[in-house]
């Protein structure tokens, strides 16, 4: 498998449709700016979905890749290394946070175990039944994953994507199940960034100490000695210093942009994902969002290279998509706003002048033509009239 192989199967959202939805945008009764962004978002909905006006958001659905990460054994999370089964386990019982707001915006949510570290047998088999390994390796020290498994992850990915296409998903609010994800994350964004290890740091999605802190800036120091003599092969970084997840939801996004499908990208693991998939094929961006700000500087670098503006700044650092998700009623008011509101009726008071103005010119030509009666002509009408 070649990754690159995608830049030629994704094609941008139609422009000639884009240009389309903004004169009709010209046309509303609002007046053009009056939305702010709202204008922008329904415009690249009609782009994407190839429609003016754009069609609602009717069948949304939330997708979270789940995995443990081997590094969080040095302790740069604030979560247990291997915990992440407690994560997926709270996600299907209705008490996490995206779950909480999933089911109160009633969107499906749906897990994919790519690499937890946990029994198959305590979770249910739809979340487990694509798993591609036990947990990954610890990425300082060892590859995350053999490159046959890199491949099957990311092909994972794609099959969820066509899955989700497949079943009618107009889009998909994406996200993560991990702990030690956004170490390998940060680690990704620094390699195809070119910046160093402390530069992109953060403290997770859990919260850290300062000395989890600079914990995790040496793992990832370290991680990126050995992931930047592989920048040149997506699959093989992915492989050495991703992840079972992260390699999967980088295939989800490569192909849900060639099925053009819309995403919403939540976190710092969503947007290294992205930023891989960005390297692989340069048009596939155009199909997504950026939910939110998670306060990860890693993430913040990765949006700016890919030039995707959050939706959302509300400090919400809980990942799981709950960010994202958020974001989600945003999109969808912009949608209706657009396909909604009525254009300007013609302008009454214009065709009234217009015709005011044409019988006045018709007088006048009136006058004009007429020809002045010579003397004799005028005494014989007085002397008719009896003067």
């Amino acid at each position: 498998m070649n990754l690159d192989d995608f830049s030629d199967l994704i094609e941008r959202p139609d422009g000639g449709v884009r240009r389309d939805a903004e004169e009709r945008r010209e046309r509303l009764t609002v007046p053009p700016g009056a939305l702010g962004r709202l204008d922008e978002l329904g415009e690249w909905l009609s782009a994407a979905q190839q429609s003016v006006p754009v069609k609602p958001v009717e069948q949304p659905r939330v997708v979270l890749f789940a995995g443990d990460h081997g590094v969080a054994e040095l302790g740069v999370s604030g979560r247990a290394a291997g915990s992440t089964y407690d994560l997926v386990r709270a996600a299907l019982d209705g008490a996490s946070p995206v779950s909480v707001l999933a089911r109160r915006f009633s969107v499906p949510l749906r897990i994919v175990d790519a690499g937890v570290d946990c029994d198959p047998e305590l979770l249910p088999e739809s979340v487990v039944r694509h798993r591609v390994r036990r947990g990954s390796g610890r990425i300082d020290i060892e590859d995350a994953l053999t490159a046959e498994e890199a491949e099957r992850a990311v092909r994972l990915g794609m099959a969820i994507a066509d899955e989700e296409a497949d079943s009618g998903t107009d889009l998909v609010v994406l996200g993560d199940l991990s702990v030690g994800g956004t170490t390998a994350a940060a680690t990704l964004i620094a390699a195809l960034c070119g910046t160093d290890a402390s530069v992109v740091t953060g403290r997770g999605g859990a919260g850290i100490d300062d000395l989890a802190w600079m914990r995790k800036c040496a793992a990832i120091r370290d991680a990126l000695r050995r992931a930047r003599p592989v920048l040149g092969d997506q699959l093989e970084l992915l492989a050495t210093v991703g992840g079972a997840d992260l390699a999967a939801t980088t295939g989800f996004l490569l192909q849900s942009a060639v099925r053009r499908m819309p995403v919403i990208l939540d976190g710092v693991v969503s947007a290294a994902c992205a930023l891989v998939a960005q390297r692989a094929a340069f048009r596939a961006p155009d199909w997504w969002l950026a939910g939110q700000v998670s306060g990860e500087p890693a993430q913040t670098k990765a949006l700016d290279r890919m030039a995707l503006t959050p939706l959302l700044d509300h400090g919400i650092t809980v990942g799981e998509g709950s960010g994202a998700l958020l974001s989600l009623p945003l999109v969808q008011a912009a949608a209706a706003l657009a396909a909604e509101l009525p254009e300007r009726a013609p302008d009454a008071e214009t065709d009234t002048d217009d015709e005011a103005e044409g019988a006045a010119d018709t007088g006048s030509d009136a006058e004009t033509d007429a020809e002045p009666k010579s003397e004799g002509e005028a005494g014989a009408d007085d002397a008719k009239n009896g003067v």
